[in-house]
């Protein structure tokens, strides 16, 4: 496994580094030492590489990734994963809010919790939390799943799309036009590959679903009060 040291080159020498790599280079192992909560580490990535990030990283780590899998050794700060398109990545304490925000493809994975708007206007990825997330997730949630194996915050879902979301804890509230939906076979099994996936150890039978009432697609004066 090749290393980086951010402390020595910088967040830019690290991105540049892992960005101007020879197309179908074997060196597809690497490691980014003395994060120290920097911004912007592994921003942009557009090959199969594996990535440790080998300590605690601040805003956008991972943001816009193609390809990759990144592990964030530590906790993440805000929009981890940010308009990820695809791959993985994967945060082993805590994240920051709009984690996965915008992101259109890939997995994301938090072992911790995740703070207020995650998967904010998500767009099809897949999300997967081992604890909790905070207010106003989901909030305009356009495709892909979320699973959250804890709790929910306030306003969960609020003016969501088609994104299918599942929490196996409790829902402080749903937002506009999120309402429970039944637990079908397929939407089961869809929940144990993302779990299994996810390498999370928990029970497909014991979330719930939520999804779009399909009221607010188009304006309508009887709904006002919802907008």
């Amino acid at each position: 496994m090749a290393e980086l040291d951010l402390k020595d080159i910088g967040v830019r020498g690290v991105n540049s580094t892992l960005h101007n790599l020879p197309e179908g280079t074997n060196e597809v192992d690497w490691v980014i030492n003395n994060t120290n909560g920097q911004h912007a580490i592994a921003c942009g990535l557009d090959a199969p590489l594996n990535v440790v990030v080998n300590g605690h990283a601040g805003f956008y780590c991972g943001g816009m990734n193609q390809h990759a899998e990144i592990i964030i050794k530590g906790h993440a700060g805000v929009g981890t994963a940010e308009n990820m398109m695809s791959g993985m990545v994967r945060v082993t304490g805590n994240a920051s809010e709009s984690a996965g925000a915008t992101a259109h493809g890939g997995l994301l994975v938090i072992e911790g919790d995740a703070s207020s708007r995650c998967g904010i206007s998500m767009k099809g990825v897949d999300i997967v939390v081992g604890g909790s997330v905070g207010h106003m997730s989901a909030f305009m949630a356009q495709s892909g799943h979320l699973v959250v194996c804890g709790d929910a915050g306030d306003a969960l879902g609020d003016s969501i799309y088609e994104a299918i979301l599942f929490v196996r804890g409790k829902v402080k509230s749903l937002g506009a036009d999120c309402i429970e939906k039944e637990m079908r076979p397929e939407h089961l099994a869809k929940l144990k590959e993302l779990l299994e996936l996810a390498e999370m150890d928990a029970d497909p039978s014991e979330f719930k679903r939520y999804g779009s009432a399909r009221k607010l697609y188009n304006f309508d004066i009887d709904n006002v009060d919802a907008y």
